[in-house]
């Protein structure tokens, strides 16, 4: 039996991805797998490091592992309303981002490559853990904050103020969805294995989707948040159809990103082909 090392974090979007795979709900195939969860930054620094087999990862981080590592086509959180934002404590104007320090969930996120790309001048920033963002902001540690995760759904009750939506301004200037994560997979794992994961996690996802309260203990258990409603609002967002198939409209999304970054000089260029021959 082939062991697969699989990462990918602790977000109720990838605990409800998986949460059929790893409970043995999918039929594995003759794969079994050893499960690490981490932070995505953490993540995205472990791929660079070339530890696991399969990996959720930031796109903006995709091009420095891309000679080791290919996207699945399976797993992908892309989408139109599912951008990181950029909030503050008092009122604070997208063209004043310049002069802002703001909190970031991690360099190689995509979160921060939309700001780089979209705010080239707001470059005094300083990377803090995702979840500890909003209290950054709050006490006053930073001017402003870049939110990802379930963080998007609880800093209007904490009194932040949205400054910018990135994502309405990445579809706003592009045309395409917003392509934040995705799964990527070791290049030098058979072809076979390789395409089996993908229909693998393709075929949890497509279990989750259908019985969505399944997988609920499973994310309470690693969620940030506990809130039913706000796991759910979590799931919605980043689950969609594009995680079940990237299909062409995905797989534009994240080369127009890539590109983009490449062109403004803030990513190196990607390996291609970028994407698993599913």
């Amino acid at each position: 039996m082939k062991k697969l090392q699989i990462h990918f974090t602790p977000c109720p979007n990838d605990t409800f991805m998986f949460f059929a795979l790893v409970h043995g709900v999918v039929d594995s195939s003759g794969l079994s797998f050893a499960v690490h969860m981490a932070d995505i930054e953490e993540l995205n620094r472990q791929a660079i490091q070339g530890i696991p087999d399969v990996t959720k990862i930031s796109i903006a981080a995709f091009p420095a592992i891309s000679e080791n590592y290919e996207l699945l086509t399976a797993g992908a959180a892309v989408g139109f309303e599912n951008g990181p934002l950029v909030v503050s404590r008092k009122k604070l104007y997208p063209d004043e981002l310049h002069d802002a320090l703001i909190a970031i969930p991690g360099e190689n996120t995509t979160a921060n490559l939309l700001l780089s790309i979209l705010f080239p001048s707001a470059r005094n920033k300083k990377v803090f853990l995702f979840s500890e963002i909003e209290e950054v902001v709050l006490d006053g540690e930073a001017d402003a904050g870049l939110l990802i995760h379930e963080t998007r759904f609880t800093y209007q009750g904490k009194g932040l103020k949205l400054v910018c939506d990135l994502g309405k301004e990445w579809v706003a200037a592009k045309g395409v969805p917003v392509p934040l994560g995705g799964f990527a997979i070791r290049r030098s794992l058979d072809t076979s294995v390789r395409q089996k994961f993908n229909r693998l996690l393709e075929e949890s996802i497509r279990t989750a989707m259908k019985y969505p309260r399944e997988p609920l203990g499973y994310m309470k258990k690693h969620a940030q948040e506990l809130q039913e409603d706000v796991i759910y609002r979590h799931v919605h967002l980043y689950v969609n159809a594009f995680s079940v198939s990237l299909g062409e409209e995905g797989k534009k999304a994240i080369e127009t990103l890539l590109d983009e970054g490449f062109t403004k000089g803030v990513l190196p260029k990607a390996k291609k082909p970028l994407f698993l021959d599913a």
